[in-house]
């Protein structure tokens, strides 16, 4: 069984204000987000972290798995426009938010997409929920907020003006981030980058 919600995904539709976007709400299966408190991994502080340090249980494994599929690759493609055959993955998972997250940034120019997929269970909205902006220094310059919730995905493409941030939130935030990137190498390389950044957090 599946451990997205296909339906729901399939059905979506692209934004492009103030760059392309598009976001679900309900982006899980409900017997899967069902599972995911009880076997979300065990994460030490805020930071990013790679699968070999916070390790999925079961219910991410298939969640995961659905996220690197040909079929979920096709539908990027299709939705954004892209040829992502030669598209390496990453995946890093954070559980928690800390006094240096939230900043306004762009993601790198090695990511093509960027996929968040949140897995918080009754969160009451509020301070911590990512902005997508419209400036890259006016944290209120708001084009979309984005639930924080159980099974709550938004993918983005990177580009020169992809501002994205939001409010400083200290605590549990639990989140699965998914990236097609550049090149065979990247993944690796920034998943050495996300651990040593999770490391220096941590100290």
């Amino acid at each position: 069984m599946s451990a997205l919600n296909w339906k729901r995904l399939e059905s979506a539709k692209l934004h492009t204000d103030p760059f392309q976007y598009f976001h679900v709400a309900d982006a899980l299966d409900p017997q899967a987000a069902a599972r995911v408190p009880a076997e979300f991994p065990s994460v030490p502080g805020p930071g990013s972290f790679s699968l070999h340090d916070a390790p999925p249980g079961p219910v991410l494994t298939e969640v995961i798995a659905d996220l690197q599929s040909g079929r979920f690759r096709a539908l990027m493609s299709r939705l954004f426009d892209l040829d992502l055959t030669d598209a390496s993955t990453m995946v890093t998972i954070r559980g928690e938010s800390g006094p240096r997250d939230g900043f306004i940034h762009r993601d790198s120019r090695s990511k093509i997409l960027s996929l968040l997929l949140y897995l918080n269970e009754d969160w009451a909205g509020g301070e911590g929920q990512l902005r997508l902006l419209r400036s890259r220094s006016d944290i209120e310059a708001v084009a979309a907020e984005i639930p924080s919730g159980m099974g709550s995905l938004v993918v983005f493409r990177r580009s020169d003006n992809s501002w994205h941030g939001h409010t400083p939130y200290h605590g549990r935030r639990r989140v699965l981030q998914f990236n097609y990137v550049r090149g065979a190498q990247t993944g690796v390389v920034s998943n050495i980058r996300h651990r040593l950044s999770a490391m220096a957090k941590r100290l």
